[in-house]
């Protein structure tokens, strides 16, 4: 079995002695009964934290994921690279394609319509769901039997009965079903905005007679990972874990037990799914899921050392990313705000807006929520606040918005909250206009009556212990 294999197999990738091996696993169990930490052995300088490398930000080994894996990536649900080693390079992607799949037939496919196992689903072999030519099935447990024990025969069943489905749609696309399903996947791939991907088949064989130029990055997948863990489908089977199906054969119908190979969810409650994948040419590959406390991160790891350090590795990258996740409050304000917006209540002062052309032109600024927070990664760096006025502003009252206070983290705005004035400031009188006007003219036309805002608030720095200074 070299398309998807089971946290139990022995990979046939991997150049460890058997005592090596069980030295590794005894490792493995030790880590895992102190609560799981890592030796941070495998750790390049050429790995990348937030864009730059582990050796330009002075990063120590223990400050670093450990990772056997030739390829890896982790990414948030935003789509922020947090971690990346090879992200762009080209490899090969084994099982991982049935992701792609599952896309395409739930994107082009009647989920009302059975889906019929041909032989030639039946015969390809290798990672299997146990299906026999003539099985019948719902739609519902063709996917099923795609993703969760990564059946090659479910895969080529679903790619020819929805090919079928798009070619009557489609006639001109291509000469036969399951080639115009694996033009799809090619043309999903472009609309998620992969730069490297090609697929030529529906379950991600690479050898023998599907030998041939298969590939994708971890960037790439990490584009797929995020929009298949969109779908509400593929989002349900891929965290179900171990299940079954009940198919029709022979006349009557007949159930079948399937096994999850995600193995990485038996052990870490964070993990929601989802593929594994492994050829001689992919080596021991995943792609993961991972929730805590409302954050949601993606983990590729490519052509690592075992079918258990690929998991390893995984976990050493959600380990490390919540790691470094803070709570961090958005309103730091020292002072109270005055005015009659939210009289007697404690409306924190964010910022005082002022305008230049009369005489009492100053109004306290507060926000619309005192308590937001958001998550942030902390080895991006800190947080700066701009305030963004809205335009026209020539007077305002209590309560009214006048603008937002952005939150940015590498020039990349994280949060926003709406400014609100305190109290009234009125349209400037008729001798205040006058006396705008005549000051305009002695400064040669500087704009006097454009209102300017100046921010109290504080942002609190983000304790990153980031390189050699920090």
């Amino acid at each position: 079995m070299r398309a998807s294999r089971s946290v139990a197999s022995v990979s046939r990738v991997s150049l460890r002695a058997p005592f090596q091996a069980a030295l590794c696993a005894l490792a493995l169990s030790a880590a895992l009964l102190v609560g799981g930490t890592h030796a941070h052995a495998d750790v390049r300088k050429a790995d990348l934290v937030g864009g730059s490398t582990v050796e330009a930000l002075g990063l120590s080994v223990g400050q670093c994921p450990d990772v056997a894996a030739d390829y890896a990536l982790l990414v948030d649900s935003e789509g922020r690279v947090l971690f990346e080693r090879a992200g762009s390079a080209p490899a090969q992607i084994a099982s991982i394609t049935k992701v792609m799949t599952a896309i395409v037939a739930l994107e082009h496919g009647d989920p009302s319509r059975p889906v019929e196992v041909s032989p030639n689903a039946a015969a390809v072999g290798e990672s299997s769901a146990g299906l026999r030519a003539g099985d019948r099935m719902s739609f519902d447990a063709a996917l099923t039997a795609l993703l969760v024990p990564s059946g090659n025969d479910a895969a080529t069943a679903i790619a020819e009965a929805v090919g079928a489905q798009i070619l009557e749609r489609e006639p001109r696309l291509a000469a036969d079903p399951q080639t115009a399903f694996v033009a799809k996947m090619n043309q999903k791939a472009r609309e998620l905005g992969c730069e490297d991907t090609l697929y030529e088949n529906p379950h991600g064989l690479d050898d023998d007679a599907f030998r041939g130029n298969l590939h994708s990055t971890a960037r790439d997948q990490a584009k797929v990972a995020a929009h298949a863990m969109s779908l509400d489908a593929v989002r349900r089977i891929v965290g179900a874990g171990d299940t079954s199906i009940t198919v029709e054969r022979d006349g009557g119908s007949v159930s079948i037990e399937l096994r999850t190979t995600d193995a990485l969810m038996s052990y870490d409650d964070r993990v929601i799914g989802i593929k594994t994948g492994e050829t001689l040419l992919a080596g021991p590959s995943f792609m993961g899921a991972a929730v805590h406390e409302g954050v949601e991160l993606y983990a590729i790891v490519l052509h690592s050392s075992s079918a258990q350090q690929r998991f390893d590795d995984t976990r050493a990258l959600f380990d490390w990313g919540y790691e470094h996740y803070r709570a961090y409050a958005l309103v730091n304000a020292e002072r109270t705000a005055s005015g009659t917006y939210r009289s007697g209540a404690q409306a924190p002062l964010v910022a005082r807006l002022t305008f230049p052309d009369r005489a009492h032109g100053e109004v306290d600024l507060t926000v619309s929520d005192p308590t937001a927070s958001l998550r942030v990664f902390n080895l991006e760096g800190n947080i700066s606040q701009h305030a963004v006025l809205k335009d026209g502003l020539t007077s305002v009252r209590a309560g009214d918005v006048v603008g937002t206070l952005e939150f940015r983290q590498r020039n990349k705005v994280v949060a926003a909250l709406d400014l609100i004035a305190c109290d009234d400031v009125p349209e400037p009188g008729i001798w205040e206009r006058l006396g705008t006007w005549f000051s305009g003219l002695l400064s040669g036309g500087a704009d006097k009556e454009r209102p300017t805002v100046e921010i109290w608030n504080r942002t609190p720095i983000i304790k990153s212990n980031v390189g050699r200074s920090a």
